[in-house]
Parts: C-alpha cells; structure tokens; sequence
C-alpha cells in the first residue's frame, strides 16, 4: 500500500487506531524477499514492503499455526486479537468471516477500519 498509494502507513494506523505494534510473520518477508529478487513493478513494491517490513516486530515460525501464509495470518491474528492490515479482497473476505478485523485502502486514498 505505502508504495502503490503513496501513503505513510504507520502514521495512518496512528490516526486510525492509535498506539500499535507492528508485527509481520516471518513467512510474508520470505515472500516479499522471493517476490523482491525479481524486475518490474512487483519486485520494487516488494523491496519497498520489505523496508516497512523492517520497522515491524517479527512473528518467527514457530509462533505461528501452520499452514499457508494466508492460514497463519489468520490463525495468529485470531489467537491473539490482532488486526490486519491488507488490500488482498480474498484474505480480507476470509478474514472478516471469522470476525478478525481487517485496515484496508479505501479509495486510493486513506485507510478503513472494517469489522464483521
């Protein structure tokens, strides 16, 4: 999102919902760290995640559930009460359906609160 929208993401989640720890499960940097290797627009929205990325606490894997990153995010954020912060519609469908609250881009132009 920072890099797409051109948007300060952790001061939006400031505004948004106050004080918070950015957390970020190892297995979405392993992704990003794939994704980042190669050209083009993905790859540089990747390095640039990646960035972010840095500035969060790291979930290690062993501190997750199994399964898919998808699984895990999912599976973490309801164990511990988390939201999550995401543009992909499917993980965000999947997410409010078991009554995990998602932050997502809202018209290109700041970020939303949803809840089931």
């Amino acid at each position: 999102m920072p890099a797409q929208f051109s948007i300060d993401l952790f001061d939006e989640l400031r505004q948004l919902v106050g004080a918070f720890e950015p957390l970020v499960p190892e297995s979405i940097i392993r992704e990003l760290s794939g994704i980042s290797s190669g050209r083009g627009r993905d790859a540089a929205a990747a390095r640039y995640a990646m960035g972010v990325a840095q500035q969060c606490t790291t979930i290690h894997a062993n501190e997750l559930p199994p399964g898919t990153v998808d699984e895990q995010v999912m599976g973490y954020a309801q164990k511990n009460g988390c939201l999550v912060v995401t543009n992909d519609r499917r993980l965000r469908e999947m997410l409010l359906s078991r009554g995990i609250g998602v932050i997502s881009m809202r018209k290109q132009k700041r970020l939303e609160l949803i809840q089931s």
